[in-house]
């Protein structure tokens, strides 16, 4: 039966060894991650450290110590049981005396029985450890023989609420002291508090102030301390707690009050003791010194507070200070921006920052996240510490408060030191020499390419940093001033490498054809600008800017009488608005490409601006267009109708004219030689015949006329439309 039971035993630890708990049933018991402090979800927000006792196993450093150099004497008043055995045992009057009178009692201390470290231990009710002074030295009040310092070091700044001492039981009680506090680490101190039963006279300050705003900053001075306490002494009170901001007014919106906030920080408290209460001077003179410190006992009676002391009768009583625990209550400064404060890497206390901010006291923002200006946190706003915008191109920058300004407190980062060729606030402008390039993003780190200006057309070797155009020289174009321009013709020098083509014939606009037509009449439309020069009409060729040869005009551009008007099938006024220009970018770029070879070619493409400014004969008397790649394409809009042909074909302009949009065609090496000469948003009075116009658009052919309108000739074309009945 044992067997079983053992074997039995032996299974459920097997099985118990070898099962493996499952991932999915230990999840349900995982706790919810933490919750950060010092964000709401990813919006930052206020966040504090913990509230401590910051003086808790802090260094202190006393002036005086009893028995540190030799073994010393020091009184205290007796307790309740010693005095009520005293009192009993006293005879008359005296006895009845002594029951209602303080006494002291005398011990002996030799070094490190009470040390500093006393103060800052782990306060026990039960077992109380005191730190307790040196018998006070001859000087008295007039001397300041009797004044006694300690010395708090926190190790690092905290925002502190109040400073509190607990005297040691029956020890004699200080009538005045001085709180002191300083916020750079003992290189400077300002008094926090003053305690006195005479603060004008020994500190020059009232016992009751009355603080205002105006006055957060100073210090006051109390009596508060003298009330009698709870040990039975009838002394004074057996503990001093000072409230920092106790009365203050601002004390309520402390983030908006940097006074206070001031008032408020420390990194070290000093006590300074003045004065201690005082045994009547004739009781001391019962007391037989000197004697054995080691096993003598002294009893004397004490008397009330007295200002005028004997100090060498109180040294040989042995009257001290003695404090048992000394608290500072407060937070570690950090701003807002930590909610915990921890040992660095040098052992040092820091504050582990949030917010993008860095330093013990979270004190500034961290490396490349000036764009806003540090602020402390409140709890409207956290003045979180933003990144910089360096596109990339930087990890440097600094805060700039002008700029700040100027965006309305919305960015004021500046960018140091950029990369890649980058300039600017934001690292966001191509440096000289270089220009964007519009196929990368600004944050790509070959977003700025290099200027390539032609050594020989080009003027300097700085481009414009957005567009890359080149300062080119006269005569010359092109992005990288590479060619030359329409009009020039290469020429062999470095310093005018293009140079203005001579023309061969007279120019084209004083061979316009403004000869009249059989039977014309003497009314006219525009001015006549006198006859051409015999040389022009006589010749057939001649040459235009752009080196093409082009035949004589046959498109009227100056005059216009009734017998023309009655020769075309239609008049118009219309506005041109437009320019389509995507099947001549084609073309013109397969006649380039037919010489790549040469730096320095004709740019045969017409300016944008222009629109077709060059003029050229040489359109076609038949019917038949060119296709797409040799026509330019206007869009006009028909402002008014002054004729339409009779003719009803299908397809023909007049059976489409009217007031709206309409396509006007017209052959590229028409505008090459400006033949008409066509601008952009002008108005032009447009006749001409259906035959000479593609099916479904408005053409234009050896018969037709355009002439660019004027505001007069609105009574002319009614005119003639009046007298246009009468035409063959």
């Amino acid at each position: 039966m044992q067997r079983r039971a053992m074997l039995f035993l032996l299974t459920l630890v097997a099985i118990s060894v070898s099962a493996k708990p499952n991932d999915a049933y230990l999840k349900m018991f995982a706790m919810p991650p933490a919750e950060d402090p010092c964000y709401d979800y990813d919006k930052a927000r206020l966040c504090i450290p913990d509230f401590v006792n910051a003086a808790y196993e802090a260094p202190v450093v006393a002036s005086s110590t009893c028995g540190a150099q030799q073994p010393q004497r020091y009184c205290e008043y007796q307790d309740h049981q010693t005095r009520a055995t005293t009192a009993t045992t006293a005879t008359g009057s005296a006895g009845s005396g002594s029951s209602s009178a303080n006494e002291l009692q005398c011990h002996s201390c030799e070094a490190n029985n009470f040390p500093p470290r006393a103060l800052t231990d782990l306060n026990n009710s039960n077992n109380v450890t005191c730190w307790r002074s040196a018998p006070i030295a001859p000087g008295g009040s007039g001397g300041g023989g009797d004044n006694v310092t300690l010395t708090l070091s926190l190790g690092k700044k905290y925002e502190l609420t109040y400073v509190s001492l607990q005297f040691c039981p029956r020890a004699p009680r200080p009538d005045s002291l001085v709180i002191y506090k300083s916020s750079d680490f003992g290189q400077s101190w300002q008094p926090f508090q003053y305690y006195s039963s005479q603060c004008r006279r020994l500190f020059g300050r009232p016992s009751r102030t009355t603080v205002t705003k105006h006055n957060e900053q100073e210090p006051r001075c109390s009596d508060a301390h003298r009330h009698p306490g709870h040990d039975g002494n009838g002394g004074l009170a057996s503990r001093i707690a000072f409230s920092t901001l106790d009365g203050r007014p601002s004390a309520r919106d402390l983030d908006s009050s940097s006074v206070l906030q001031d008032w408020v920080t420390a990194t070290d408290i000093r006590i300074v003791f003045h004065r201690l209460q005082q045994p009547d001077p004739q009781a001391l003179l019962a007391i037989e010194a000197p004697a054995d410190l080691r096993t003598g006992k002294y009893s004397v009676q004490l008397g009330g507070n007295t200002i005028e002391t004997h100090s060498h009768l109180a040294a040989a009583a042995g009257l001290h200070y003695a404090v048992s625990d000394f608290t500072v209550g407060g937070r570690c400064k950090c701003n807002g921006h930590a909610s915990k404060c921890s040992p660095d890497a040098s052992g040092q206390l820091s504050c582990e920052c949030r917010h993008n901010t860095a330093g013990r006291d979270c004190e500034r923002c961290k490396p490349f996240h000036f764009d806003r200006p540090w602020g402390r946190a409140t709890a409207r706003d956290a003045n979180e510490c933003k990144m910089c915008n360096c596109n990339n191109h930087s990890r440097q920058c600094r805060f700039s408060m002008e700029i700040f300004r100027v965006s309305q407190g919305i960015s004021g980062g500046m960018c140091l030191n950029c990369r890649h060729s980058t300039t600017g606030r934001n690292c966001d402008q191509c440096k000289e020499g270089f220009y964007r390039d519009p196929k990368k993003p600004l944050n790509h780190r070959k977003v700025c390419k290099a200027c390539e200006c032609h050594p020989i057309g080009s003027s300097g070797k700085v481009c414009n940093n957005t567009s890359g155009q080149c300062p080119c020289k006269d005569g010359v174009t092109g992005l990288t001033c590479n060619r030359c321009a329409r009009g020039y013709q290469q020429s062999r020098s470095h310093i005018a490498p293009c140079i203005k083509q001579p023309p061969r014939m007279i120019n084209m606009l004083d061979t316009q054809n403004t000869a009249p037509e059989p039977s014309e009449s003497t009314g006219s439309v525009g001015v006549n600008r006198g006859a051409s020069s015999s040389a022009a009409a006589q010749s057939q060729y001649y040459h235009t800017v752009g080196g093409r040869e082009c035949e004589k005009c046959k498109i009227s551009t100056k005059r216009l009488n009734l017998n023309k008007y009655c020769k075309r099938d239609y008049a118009i006024m219309a506005k041109v608005i437009g320019r389509d220009t995507s099947s001549e970018v084609a073309n013109s770029e397969r006649r380039r490409a037919m010489d790549p070879d040469v730096d320095y070619e004709m740019d045969q493409q017409p300016r944008e601006q222009e629109y077709g400014s060059r003029s050229a004969t040489g359109s076609s008397s038949v019917p038949d267009y060119p296709n797409d790649s040799e026509t330019a394409r206007y869009d006009l809009q028909i402002q008014a109708v002054f004729k339409r042909s009779k003719s009803s074909a299908y397809g023909m302009p007049n059976t489409m004219l009217k007031r709206g949009p309409m396509t006007w065609i017209i052959p590229i090496k028409n505008l090459e030689c400006r033949c008409p000469k066509i601008k952009v948003n002008r108005s032009y009075l447009i006749l001409g015949r259906d035959l000479e116009a593609p099916p479904g658009y408005l053409g234009i052919g050896p018969r037709s006329i355009v002439i660019e309108w004027k505001d007069d000739w609105y009574r002319r074309m009614k005119r003639f439309q009046r007298r246009a009945r009468t035409c063959a």
